[in-house]
């Protein structure tokens, strides 16, 4: 950081802190390690990791962060802490709940189908 007093100018040195951003597709996974200043944003850590050179996919306008796997609300306000690692998620492709449902709605079936085959097995025996 730069101060400036009358004519003269000097360098004040600020505090580093090493963190980590990371990002993941199927196939690809990244995880850059960096140092940043002090107060230095998760936003702020993603842009200057150039994790975006490597992805087409990524929108930091849109696509959420989180740090260790918790969401964070606004990214541009997270100050990191030394050692934090950011990660940037990827849209979901299918809700988690709705998945949930057909999970547990086909478990359903089939129990019941295979239900309905042990009693037909039952009676076929005691013919």
């Amino acid at each position: 950081m730069r101060f400036v007093h009358g004519q003269m100018s000097f360098m004040v040195n600020e505090e580093q802190i090493s963190v980590e951003v990371a990002y993941a597709l199927p196939d690809k996974q990244m995880l850059i390690p960096l140092k940043v200043a002090e107060g230095t944003t998760a936003y702020e850590a993603v842009v200057q990791s150039g994790i975006t050179d490597h992805f087409d996919g990524i929108d930091l306008a849109s696509d959420k962060m989180g740090i260790f796997g918790k969401q964070v609300k606004d990214p541009k306000a997270e100050v990191l802490k030394a050692g934090d690692r950011v990660e940037i998620y990827r849209p979901l492709l299918v809700d988690p709940k709705e998945m949930r449902l057909k999970r547990a709605a086909k478990a359903k079936r089939l129990k019941q189908e295979g239900q309905e085959q042990e009693k037909q097995d039952t009676t076929s025996e005691d013919a």
